[in-house]
């Protein structure tokens, strides 16, 4: 049988010849071996423990602390550098003309080019005090040691006098000559720490200023600040939105601009449920190309594409974006004036029917007078709640009629049983053929009126049709 098992099993199967007793029919059931476990090579163990390790979210979370405070460090050193450069150079009132120029702000380029020019000659003539300061610090340093020495001697011939020693004439610059010696050994002794924890303090106020400036990869950054959403829209945010947007003239200037580039916003103002700022855009940059990548730039200010919209002002070359608080938009608006105010009234033709809210959260109104509504939408997107809060606004005026055709007929329209003169619910062909029926008999009503004589009067008529699927 080579290399397999024999097991005997008894009555196991039917036996082969039929008149045999099968009390005493043996049958064979031949098992093979169980293939031998290969062992795993140890590169291939040494891989996934590696792979463990390096996968592990503990290994991530380290990787991303040193490497955020190692660029904190590294990049607060580049801010605090261009920061001494701004303040030692022409730098800044340079940004700040390239800012002006491509705004087309030709005045405010002028007045820039000036401080320019007196910033200059001011460093000239500290430079040029700077080549006489030797000479004068050196004679002051003369004067100051034989003024301080005089002083010092003639303090001890007061003391030598006082004491009938002449000795003490010399007491003072003795005291003076021992404590500048003593000033020598503490630095001689504080020198090595110092040497160590000067570079340390050093390095430390370069992280100080890139962690508050949070000068590190998205990636590098802490968890809740990764996952952040809807952080506060500050002028930095704006234009670093703007930047990345996908312009390449606007990407461009913002370069240009540098930290100038917030001189394109207009004040960020608190409007309803978020803010709303105005953005003069760089000469070359139309303001369709900003309204084009509306998604784009909501996902740059953290928000959903529905919670920033943008608006075209009068003035040119600006755009007004309005940014909603994150999530704003998703709460509830509470109930309708219909519902709260029991002294609303209705007019029909000046009185506006309430409808919802704006962006500012104020109140929105609509008038219906002699108007045609063609309300559309996905399902169960409210689009039967927004028609019937009109109609039942309109109901308040009593001399309004209503002709209601509701093909839906699950009683969405039930509440005008009695208000409505025509009131069609039911979703097959004959509530159809009725509701057919009744907007052609308005089309008929609407050019007798029309064909009326001037002066006659006619009660308000609504038609509404509900969820018209097949028009």
């Amino acid at each position: 049988m080579g290399d397999n098992l024999v097991h005997l099993h008894k009555n196991t199967t039917p036996p082969l010849d039929p008149s045999a007793d099968p009390a005493t029919v043996t049958t064979l059931t031949v098992v093979p071996d169980p293939a031998p476990a290969l062992p795993v090579p140890l590169w291939v163990r040494s891989g996934r423990a590696v792979t463990t390790a390096v996968t592990h979210e503990t290994t991530k979370t380290t990787v991303r602390a040193v490497a955020r405070h190692s660029l904190y460090t590294f990049n607060g050193g580049r801010i605090v550098a261009r920061r001494t450069w701004d303040g030692k150079t022409g730098a800044r009132y340079e940004r700040m003309i390239r800012t002006a120029e491509a705004a087309g702000n030709l005045e405010a380029a002028e007045e820039w080019e000036e401080r320019l020019q007196r910033f200059r000659q001011a460093r000239h003539h500290r430079r040029m005090d700077l080549l006489h300061s030797p000479v004068e610090a050196a004679k002051g340093l003369a004067v100051g040691t034989g003024v301080g020495i005089g002083v010092l001697v003639a303090l001890g011939v007061v003391m030598a006098i006082n004491n009938h020693d002449i000795g003490d004439v010399i007491t003072p610059l003795k005291a003076m000559i021992e404590f500048i010696g003593l000033l020598i050994r503490i630095v001689q002794v504080t020198w090595g720490t110092a040497l160590i924890v000067g570079p340390l303090l050093a390095l430390f106020a370069l992280w100080a200023v890139g962690s508050k400036q949070q000068a590190a990869p998205q990636w590098a950054l802490p968890a809740n600040v990764r996952s952040s959403e809807g952080e506060p829209v500050t002028p930095s945010i704006v234009v670093k939105a703007l930047r990345d947007l996908g312009v390449p003239a606007l990407r461009g200037a913002i370069k240009e601009m540098g930290d100038a580039g917030a001189s394109m916003l207009g004040p960020i103002r608190i409007a309803g449920c978020g803010v709303e700022v105005d953005v003069t855009l760089p000469s070359g940059v139309s303001t369709i190309e900003v309204q084009n990548r509306r998604r784009k730039l909501a996902e740059n200010l953290t928000r959903h594409e529905h919670e920033v919209f943008i608006t075209i002002p009068q003035a040119a070359r600006t755009v007004r974006l309005w940014v909603a608080d994150s999530g704003a938009l998703d709460e509830p608006i509470g109930p309708s004036p219909l519902v709260t105010d029991e002294t609303m009234t209705a007019d029909y033709t000046k009185g506006k029917a309430p409808w919802g809210q704006d962006l500012r959260g104020d109140m929105a109104a609509l008038s219906v007078y002699q108007r045609h509504l063609l309300i559309t939408g996905l399902s169960n997107q409210g689009k039967t709640v927004a028609l019937r809060s009109l109609a039942l606004w309109l109901a308040l005026d009593k001399s309004v009629q209503f002709w209601i055709g509701d093909l839906k007929g699950i009683g969405d329209w039930k509440m005008f049983y009695g208000l409505a003169t025509v009131l069609i619910q039911g979703p097959t062909d004959d509530h159809v053929i009725q509701v057919t029926e009744m907007v052609e008999r308005a089309v008929e009503e609407m050019n007798r009126r029309i064909q009326a004589p001037p002066g006659t009067v006619f009660p308000a008529l609504i038609v509404i049709v509900d969820e018209a699927q097949m028009a």
